[in-house]
């Protein structure tokens, strides 16, 4: 019925195993030591404010059968709370010189506690082998000036003569204001609690002429560069100067149960976007945004081969997308590749678009994505459920005819390449704009779509809009699915109700099953 998903010193995360997606699907009992804690609402729930080293008896029980378990949780080798190193908490007096020197005299295996208050900070970096834990009423608030940021050079030469980057901005080695939470190289780090990370976006210039690298380009909320094993678990995120969550070249990676939260028309605000990561799990997340839920990258063309890196072994549970132009998307910045990426039992609420690829020529041949696998998704007010767009015409030459052109162009170190999708056990109601907008290159088309069990109906009195961000095309309405260049396609038990025109549109597709 439920495992254990995460253990802290001073929290366990759960997951209900069921179908169902983010929500729970019947009504569950939540007892610790034998006393009755509020029912949980949602797949992944975490249970705070537990002691250090301790055993909790949990059970969990529905319909007449329970499952208990006994859970410990972890040790710290010392407690240190940012107020007694100075931190005040009181909106006003800037307390990044007094949380920085807790989180550098914390020993190995030490937890930093930030109590209830709002403290004002400039960017913090963190270390290794550390916990930072956020009370409840605790907030981070992000002072507003950039000129009083530090900047992350983009480019660094090692002692080799070799090169290596530290900033990246938009797949790019780029100079960039550190962000309010910063790691580099860090390994064994948590991040955990009912606190808050306020990036404070509306109260500076971050979200004005955002297009326009003023000294350096935006901070996001939270940084990881190079960084190992590092969970961040609870928290609110909100109010990013741009994208929320970015790890970079990291490994072993877990955000559970967060929430994350800007406003609908912040610029470019994604929520987590992993670049050149290995072994990122994201489950249990909320995400309510101004850009993509989730973008996986893995940086552009301009990246040296020689430094490129997929982001590989995925994997994306139990989560709730809303309000963001994409749900979970891949891509554009994807010149390293991305593969092995498993979604499941997602929710998806009035968001642009769903299950989102973006990609275009000039990625590079490296830039190669396959093996990903959807299912058991959920979508409420979805634009268009699934797009793939192999025309993508954001980035200062994204409207150039080499980008444009839909003739055969020739295959060189400049092509993508898209490998095998698989799409299983998805529901989508009051769609608008298109069933599914599948777009691939006329000389490099996509290799394999299998589709199984996928149901959209759209709502009545939809509006037409555009089904993705590509020149020349038109506004639509309650179109099937509209596919191009694709080698192999799989459709088993697809049903889309309450279209316009022909349920599939195809266009230069070898080989097509309906079943």
């Amino acid at each position: 019925m439920w495992n254990i998903a995460n253990v802290t010193s001073t929290s366990v995360t759960i997951e209900i195993e069921n179908e169902a997606c983010h929500f729970v699907d019947q009504d569950y009992s939540l007892s610790i030591n034998g006393e009755a804690k509020a029912s949980p609402k949602t797949n992944i729930f975490t249970i705070y404010n537990l002691t250090p080293a301790t055993e909790y008896h949990i059970s969990l029980s529905a319909n007449g059968k329970e499952v208990a378990d006994t859970v410990a949780t972890l040790s710290d080798t010392a407690i240190l709370n940012v107020k007694d190193f100075g931190a005040v908490g009181d909106g006003v007096t800037m307390d990044t010189a007094a949380i920085q020197a807790a989180i550098m005299a914390a020993p190995k295996g030490a937890r930093v506690v930030i109590p209830a208050g709002t403290y004002k900070i400039l960017p913090l970096f963190l270390k290794s082998h550390m916990t930072l834990e956020l009370l409840e009423g605790a907030t981070l608030l992000a002072h507003t000036d950039r000129k009083d940021y530090p900047i992350l050079p983009g480019k660094m030469i090692l002692e080799d003569g070799s090169i290596a980057y530290l900033a990246s901005w938009e797949g790019d080695m780029a100079d960039c204001y550190a962000s309010i939470i910063t790691g580099i190289g860090v390994r064994d780090v948590r991040i955990i609690g009912q606190g808050t990370i306020d990036g404070n976006g509306q109260n500076a210039d971050w979200w004005v002429d955002c297009k326009v690298k003023r000294g350096a380009w935006r901070p996001r909320s939270l940084y990881l560069v190079d960084c190992d094993d590092v969970v961040v678990e609870g928290i609110t995120i909100k109010n990013s100067p741009s994208w929320t969550v970015h790890p970079v070249r990291s490994t072993k990676l877990r955000f559970i149960n967060l929430t994350l939260n800007n406003p609908k028309d912040s610029p470019n605000t994604d929520g987590i976007d992993p670049e050149s990561c290995n072994g990122v799990e994201i489950i249990g997340v909320k995400f309510s945004l101004g850009d993509d839920c989730i973008a996986i990258k893995s940086g552009k063309i301009s990246v040296p081969v020689d430094m490129r890196r997929p982001s590989e072994n995925i994997i994306i549970r139990n989560c709730l997308m809303e309000y963001g132009h994409g749900g979970v998307v891949l891509g554009s910045e994807m010149s390293g590749g991305i593969k092995h990426v498993y979604v499941e039992r997602c929710f998806f609420r009035n968001t642009d678009r769903g299950l989102r690829i973006k990609t275009r020529r000039g990625r590079g041949n490296t830039a190669v994505i396959d093996e990903i696998y959807i299912k058991n998704i959920k979508m409420d007010g979805v634009l268009t459920p699934f797009t793939l767009n192999c025309f993508y015409f954001c980035d200062p030459d994204g409207k150039t005819e080499y980008v444009w052109s839909k003739d055969k162009l020739p295959v060189d170190e400049r092509t993508p390449y898209i490998g095998t999708l698989n799409f299983e056990n998805i529901y989508c109601e009051n769609s608008e704009v298109c069933a599914g907008f599948i777009y691939g290159l006329p000389e490099q088309t996509i290799k394999e779509l299998n589709f199984k069990n996928v149901f959209i109906e759209f709502k009545e009195d939809a509006t037409p809009d555009y089904p993705e961000m590509l020149s020349f095309q038109e506004k639509i309405v309650k179109s099937g699915f509209i596919i191009r260049n694709v080698d192999k396609i799989r459709l088993h038990d697809v049903v889309v109700k309450n279209h316009i025109g022909e349920t599939l549109n195809l266009d230069q597709v070898t080989d097509y099953l309906v079943e």
